[in-house]
């Protein structure tokens, strides 16, 4: 099995020979992307509410009952 040198394999690698125009870019985008949706204006938009509990964090422990439950009888 040939093995292959570290630097020659990597000489190339480093630096891209061409950067790309901004209209290169956008057909890029374009083409992994598609067409992107129209623009929502500010009489589209409406005031998001939370209507359930927040899931990042757990729940304060407020009763003494359901401390209970947590450490069992005589906790």
């Amino acid at each position: 099995m040939r093995r292959l040198d570290g630097r020659a394999h990597n000489a190339g690698m480093s630096e891209p020979a061409e950067s790309f125009t901004d209209e290169e870019y956008a057909f890029l985008r374009h083409v992994r992307f598609g067409e992107l949706p129209p623009l929502v204006g500010p009489d589209e938009r409406v005031e998001f509410t939370e209507t359930e509990p927040r899931r990042d964090r757990p729940e304060p422990a407020g009763s003494p009952d359901e401390w209970n439950l947590r450490l069992g009888p005589g906790g």
